[in-house]
């Protein structure tokens, strides 16, 4: 049964990232840096996620969108960033709280750590890839990241679809 869509208090503007993980990010630098051209960014490193990521870009201004590539500190540790090797999307939204206080209410399933800065400063929060029975609805195998837009972003997607 679809929800009804009035009362969706937020809309998915577009991608704003996808993230690859792999044992090494020597290998994901050649294809995507060095094969495809995209533009190194920025490093983040995590020892609560367990990842030491490259952010590369591809496109420019509010319609950029980060390939961020994934590396594990310590292979054996939890979380896995490169299992599986398409770890996550990330979506724009226009209103993340709302959005994580509706999405709860409709029975869609976070992972743990809530709502909290991202590896390029936005807030963020994570739908998490498998269902309970308590939260019924989740990524079904896919992490999903769910990101704040910026005002430039929300703006640039509304003047697209002829809104603003």
């Amino acid at each position: 049964m679809t929800p009804n869509l009035v009362a969706r208090p937020f809309k998915v503007l577009g991608i704003q990232q996808i993230a690859i993980g792999g044992p090494s990010k020597e290998r994901l630098r050649k294809l995507w840096i060095e094969m495809f051209g995209l533009a190194l960014t920025g490093n983040f490193v995590s020892e609560r996620e367990n990842v030491d990521e490259d952010i590369t870009t591809m496109g420019s201004g509010p319609f950029k969108v980060e390939v961020d590539l994934m590396q594990p500190l310590d292979p054996a540790k939890k979380p896995a960033v490169n299992e599986p090797p398409l770890n996550h999307v990330g979506l724009w939204l226009d209103n993340l709280p709302a959005a994580v206080e509706w999405l709860t209410a409709q029975g869609v399933r976070f992972a743990p750590g809530g709502i909290r800065k991202g590896a390029s400063g936005y807030d963020i929060t994570f739908l998490h890839p498998k269902a309970n029975e308590q939260f019924p609805i989740a990524g079904e195998g896919v992490l999903i990241e769910l990101v704040q837009a910026p005002a430039e972003v929300i703006e640039a997607f509304a003047r697209q679809q002829g809104v603003a």
